[in-house]
């Protein structure tokens, strides 16, 4: 060693000989050491090497005793808080019966079941994963063993749980290291597939332990084998399917049964569970994967542990690790389509089940299920884990569907469908495709039978051929409602604010709303023109555009017809309501059958609205409620103005464009009322009709899938209401007791009866006619009035007229022979007809509305005395031929003028794009 190397190692010794011989520093005389404060004299430190060992190690036990006594500290308390957390959870979950828990650890079929009213079974959901229920007699005894081995090796030793296993899963939980084997026991796996959902969450944990050792204490070990044997997920089969159980999987995956299961085939199938999609030797068509060796190597570490835990013998061990498992797998095989009866009741209830899901996991996940819908992606995921749900769980969905009246209405449907219209066929490309296919489109139909006092549904058609086209017409399509919107929008909340009474005059002459582009020039049935001022009651009757627009534009400067229509459920754009065109119904999309069923159905029910409902309840495989339907009646409509609104309305079927119920119900019809509607170029045809109880809306029209413009005939306003009058008849026969003493509205004492002049809607008056004045009376009619009355006699006596059709009017009832009352065609202004008789009209309700000749005629059945010219006592000698009107008598008050709106409300009607599809395509119709 030279110089430099010595000199190193010198250093290096002496210090650590200091460090080992160092002494506190010396204290000053000024500040003396308290002798307290020194805990070891420096006499009383060890000199030799030994002492100085002795004294380190002597303070590492020391430090190693108390973290081990710290350790045990915490675990106490921890201890502690996880007994106190558990008998926290103890108290809130009820403890299931013997019976219950039987009954969800052995129930093998776990899909959804669906339920008519009343609890009468409809169909079960056919589930994802193929199950075959046997005893554990029939299981081969190398699967129980190697089952046992593989995934609870200490299973008849336990009581539910095993504490160091479950210590080691939540230590790994908490630290985040992995662990090779689960916490859990073959119980508490069997808990966590049949009765706890598979979230994770300490508190499903605890839940699980306590059902474990509860299943423990009340099942027996091989009970609790057999319900695990039959419901354990194991891969897919020879035909694709998902399949659990060990039945269904010895013959899905070896053509055998499970009791014939050789020593291979069973340590193949026991290794399944810890990973059935990684391990399972077919895809989901059938074929057999090519990654079929994961498998096979799962299947020899089974083989290995049955022999460690001493099931099998060394020679078996390596006998069966010799054996060709992938020659015996079976050839793949096509897998059968399920065969549904119901099948628009199905997917209703389905769906529904499926979005009160989504809802639910969304709460789970602390996310808004608006901020679900908004994302595209986000809500393909929720659809698939609330569909994996309905399909894997023991869901039941009670609907409002009664089984007698849904049956009878479908048996009414068939015997209608082929007269409903032409059936087209063509050739069409298929988007999904490419390729060219032939088309049917026939006329489809969507129908909606609600309870008016609590909005259920009690039945529906949901189109023609379910096989053909699966779009449920009654609940998924938005159409045009044309003038079945009248009542909800226009005349409903014009009566509500007092605007009108039954007998307010409304102008129909031809008039142009709106300037420049924003032209807008609505006509009657036809093309044409009425020139004449007509009743409020007969202008809804009849379906009169004309009024039904002008009306609208007072409703607007008087009230926010919004309101209404959103407490009836029926939403629109704040756009859309400046439209005028909507009075006709002129919709950007439309509204579907079940809404405008709904929305009617509030003037049935006096005025208050109660949602369409089709689901009543949803339980969970625990008998636990997920969802309940409740609502509470919405005002919108006055009881007196619901009153009005049912007389009005009850014309339309008496002597209106829904007259030839009359002669078709089987029914007493006394106190019912309808409305009916038709949207541009006879697209769709509506007519939803009310009984005290029952409100029904049937729609026809074509879907038009493939870019067609098919559209209805002329008289798809008859043909749909005979369809509506066979399935009412239908609910009729089979529940008379639904239309039996069923009383019609009693009056509120709101409402006012009025006789009033037929020809003017006001109290009889005096005139001054060219400067001569007349006593105005003659034949009078009964007007109902709430928040106003029976206006007096004045010169502009109706909504929407101009003067030039005052002058019209008086020139006329005072004997002048004029053109007032003669109909005009609009396209063909010198072609007008004199009191022609409408009777002979084919399509008495369409885009354009009609007239019928009972306006004119004399009808004493009438709800309100019929039309006649009055008698005139002219207090002058002559009667001037140049007339100068205006009324004289000093309570004579204008009761409305004429409506020239400030802005456009619309540029005209539209008809629907090709292009559309039948969920959105709407057109402005009358």
């Amino acid at each position: 060693m030279n110089k430099y190397d010595s000199s190193w190692w010198t250093r290096i010794k002496s210090h650590f000989k200091n460090w080992w011989q160092a002494t506190p520093p010396a204290q000053s005389a000024e500040s003396p050491e308290h002798p307290t404060l020194r805990i070891v004299q420096q006499q009383d430190w060890p000199t030799t090497w030994n002492g100085k060992i002795s004294l380190t190690i002597s303070i590492i036990r020391k430090l190693f005793f108390a973290l081990i006594l710290g350790f045990i500290l915490l675990l106490g308390l921890g201890g502690g808080l996880a007994t106190g957390y558990l008998t926290t959870i103890v108290k809130q979950e009820s403890i299931p019966s013997y019976a219950n828990l039987k009954n969800q650890i052995q129930k093998v079929d776990q899909s959804t079941t669906l339920y008519f009213a009343h609890h009468v079974k409809l169909a079960r959901v056919p589930s994802d994963v193929q199950r075959q229920q046997v005893s554990i007699q029939q299981i081969s005894p190398y699967l129980k063993k190697a089952i046992v081995a593989t995934e609870d090796e200490n299973f008849y030793e336990h009581h539910g749980i095993v504490p160091k296993s479950l210590l080691r899963a939540i230590l790994g939980e908490v630290t985040g290291w992995g662990t090779q084997t689960g916490g859990s026991t073959l119980t508490q796996q069997l808990v966590k597939m049949q009765i706890l959902s598979s979230e994770t969450t300490w508190k499903r944990k605890a839940i699980e332990i306590l059902l474990a050792t509860r299943i423990e204490k009340h099942f027996s070990k091989n009970q609790i084998l057999e319900s695990y044997l039959n419901v354990v997920p194991l891969g897919r089969n020879n035909r694709g399917q998902n399949i659990a159980g060990a039945q269904a999987a010895a013959e899905g995956i070896f053509k055998t049964s499970a009791q014939n299961l050789s020593l291979p085939q069973a340590a193949f199938i026991a290794g399944l569970p810890q990973s059935p999609s990684l391990y399972t030797p077919f895809d989901n068509h059938g074929q057999q994967r090519q990654e079929i060796k994961l498998g096979l190597k799962r299947k020899d570490l089974v083989l290995f542990r049955m022999y460690r835990h001493g099931d099998i013998s060394y020679r078996q061990y390596l006998a069966a690790k010799k054996v060709n498992l992938a020659q015996q797998f079976a050839p793949a095989e096509p897998a059968p389509k399920a065969k549904i009866k119901y099948n628009y009741l199905y997917n209703l209830l389905t769906s529904q089940l499926r979005l009160q899901l989504m809802k639910q996991l969304a709460r789970d996940n602390k996310i808004k299920y608006q901020e679900v819908l908004k994302d595209q992606d986000l809500y393909q995921v929720y659809f698939q884990q609330a569909d994996h749900l309905m399909r894997e769980h023991d869901y039941h969905v009670y609907s409002t569907i009664d089984k007698d009246l849904y049956d009878q209405m479908q048996t009414a449907f068939k015997q209608t469908a082929a007269n409903l219209g032409t059936v087209h066929y063509t050739n069409a490309i298929d988007p999904n495709t490419g390729k060219k296919i032939k088309v049917k489109e026939p006329v489809q139909n969507g129908s909606v039978l609600l309870n008016n006092q609590t909005g259920a549904v009690l039945g529906f058609v949901g189109g023609q051929n379910f096989q053909e086209n699966q779009i449920n017409h009654a609940f998924d399509t938005r159409r045009s409602p044309g003038s079945a919107i009248k009542p909800m929008l226009v005349y409903g909340p014009a009566i509500d604010n007092g605007l009108i009474g039954s007998k307010t005059m409304l102008a129909d002459f031809q008039y142009t709303f709106g300037q420049g582009k924003n032209k807008y020039q609505p006509t009657d049935f036809g093309d044409t023109i009425a020139n004449k001022f007509v009743a409020a009651d007969q202008a809804l009757e009849q379906s009169l555009n004309i009024p039904a627009v002008h009306l609208y534009s007072q409703v607007l400067q008087k009230t926010k017809p919004q309101t209404y229509m959103t407490k009836m459920g029926l939403k629109l754009s704040p756009q859309e309501y400046q439209q005028l065109g909507l009075a006709l119904g002129g919709t950007h999309k439309g509204f579907t059958v079940a809404q405008m069923a709904s929305a009617f159905s509030t003037f049935a029910n006096q005025g208050q609205h109660r949602p369409a409902y089709s689901v009543e309840k949803i339980t969970d495989v625990n008998n636990r409620t997920l969802y309940q339907h409740s609502s509470h009646p919405q005002t919108v409509f006055a009881k007196p103005t619901a009153y009005i609104m049912q007389q009005m309305m009850h014309g339309v079927i008496k002597r209106g464009t829904a007259s030839s119920l009359t002669y078709q119900l089987d029914f007493n019809y006394k106190n019912a009322f309808g409305k009916t509607g038709t949207s541009n170029d006879f697209r769709d045809n509506w007519f939803i009709g009310s009984t005290p109880q029952l409100t029904l809306a049937s729609w026809i029209g074509y879907d038009n899938l493939y870019g067609h413009n098919y559209n209805l005939a002329e008289n798809s306003t008859e043909t749909n209401q005979t369809l509506w009058a066979n399935l009412m008849n239908s609910v009729y026969q089979t529940q008379p007791e639904l239309f039996l003493n069923q009383k019609a509205m009693a009056q509120p004492a709101a409402v006012k009866r009025q006789q009033v002049l037929s020809r003017t809607g006001t109290l009889p008056g005096q005139i001054t006619y060219h400067e001569y004045h007349s006593n105005v009376h003659g034949q009078m009619t009964t007007g109902l009035f709430y928040k106003t009355h029976a206006p007096n006699l004045s010169h502009e006596f109706g909504i929407g007229g101009r003067a030039k059709d005052y002058e019209l009017f008086w020139d006329n009832y005072f004997g002048r022979r004029n053109n007032y009352g003669v109909e005009q065609q609009l396209n063909n202004p010198n072609d007008t007809i004199y009191n022609p008789d409408y009777s002979t009209v084919n399509n008495p309700d369409s885009i354009l509305g009609n007239y019928a000749s009972s306006i004119w005629n004399n009808n004493q059945d009438s709800t309100t005395n019929p039309e006649a010219s009055p008698a005139i006592q002219n207090t002058s000698p002559t009667a001037p031929t140049n007339p100068n009107v205006r009324a004289t008598t000093p309570q004579a008050q204008s009761n409305s003028s004429a409506v020239t709106p400030t802005q456009p409300h619309s540029t005209g009607e539209t008809s629907a794009s090709n292009s559309e599809t039948p969920a959105e395509r709407t057109t402005t119709g009358h």
